[in-house]
């Protein structure tokens, strides 16, 4: 009895074993933030990329392996036909092979690498979906705060908190800044992550090819609210976005001066919502210091960003 409860025993723990190995094999692909499943070109070509490294790395990983394997197998003390070398000091060959695999493994993922940070030039423009006629990419002033994130849509008129709405097969051209810390904006089935800078802006161009809502995040630590500085991504229709718009502009409150004031203040789990109208230039305001920075997870919770004495109306 005891060695069948032993044997049952065991292969419980064998197959637990297999279950969470295969669960941790699957999970980059069923997580909604994997960078292996994209929905868009961009995050496309930075899992090619992966892909591609990973197969070059591999080239001298696996060889490397295998010889080590063979060598310890070869040379083993029962070997009579094993040749004992003790003196040996130099071979040309053998330092020829050991630094040229090296240097092509170098000389392969420096190519991708520059071949992909051309293409992927996070202020190139990305093309329409095959099939959408569009006359200009949809813009997306995009704001980091403490600890939340302001999404602008100059061209609708509309504003959002914590919830990102793309129409499927569009263009997207972000424009970033931050107004406070530096901070990174991260939507990993999209594709690339970039910066925002306090006083600077950053552009990025993405595309949503598939209807769906995916996971954003904040990238870079930023305070105490930073583990709960993500948003939401939804990918919709045009048809469904254009509705989208027109609700958001029956609700919600105005997003002038005073309105960014008060959102500027650190807070922490904000549910997502709606402006039902934003004041133009804001985001240029933001960017040129016209409104104060807020003072940063460094002065502590409760900090106030605040219009600069003399601040003309935008």
């Amino acid at each position: 009895m005891t060695a069948v409860r032993f044997a049952a025993a065991h292969r419980s723990r064998v197959l637990s074993g297999g279950r969470l190995l295969a669960g941790l094999v699957l999970l980059p692909a069923c997580s909604p933030a994997s960078i292996l499943a994209p929905d868009g070109p961009v995050a496309a070509a930075n899992r090619q990329i992966l892909y591609n490294a990973l197969a070059i790395m591999l080239a001298i990983v696996v060889p490397t392996i295998i010889a080590t394997l063979a060598f310890a197998w070869w040379f083993r003390a029962d070997n009579p036909r094993a040749t004992y070398r003790p003196h040996f000091v130099y071979s040309g060959r053998v330092e020829m092979i050991v630094w040229s695999i090296p240097i092509l493994v170098i000389l392969f993922l420096g190519g991708v690498i520059w071949v992909g940070s051309h293409d992927l030039d996070p202020r190139r423009p990305v093309a329409a979906a095959p099939g959408q006629e569009i006359a200009a990419p949809l813009e997306v002033q995009v704001v980091s705060l403490d600890w939340k994130w302001l999404f602008i849509y100059p061209g609708q008129g509309v504003a959002t908190v914590n919830r990102l709405v793309l129409p499927v097969g569009v263009p997207v051209r972000f424009r970033l800044t931050s107004a406070s810390v530096m901070n990174t904006f991260f939507v990993p089935r999209l594709g690339s992550m970039i910066y925002t800078m306090n006083g600077m802006e950053t552009q990025l161009n993405l595309r949503a090819d598939r209807a769906g809502r995916v996971y954003g995040q904040s990238a870079h630590y930023s305070g105490d609210g930073f583990s709960d500085m993500n948003f939401a991504v939804d990918a919709v229709t045009t048809g469904d976005f254009a509705r989208w718009v027109a609700e958001a502009r029956g609700k919600g409150p105005v997003l002038d001066v005073r309105g960014y004031v008060a959102l500027a203040r650190q807070s922490q789990d904000v549910h997502p919502y709606s402006y039902r109208a934003a004041q133009p230039g804001l985001f240029e305001a933001i960017v040129a210091q016209k409104l104060k920075p807020a003072p940063g997870p460094e002065e502590g919770r409760g900090g106030d960003a605040h219009v600069s004495p003399g601040t003309p109306e935008i």
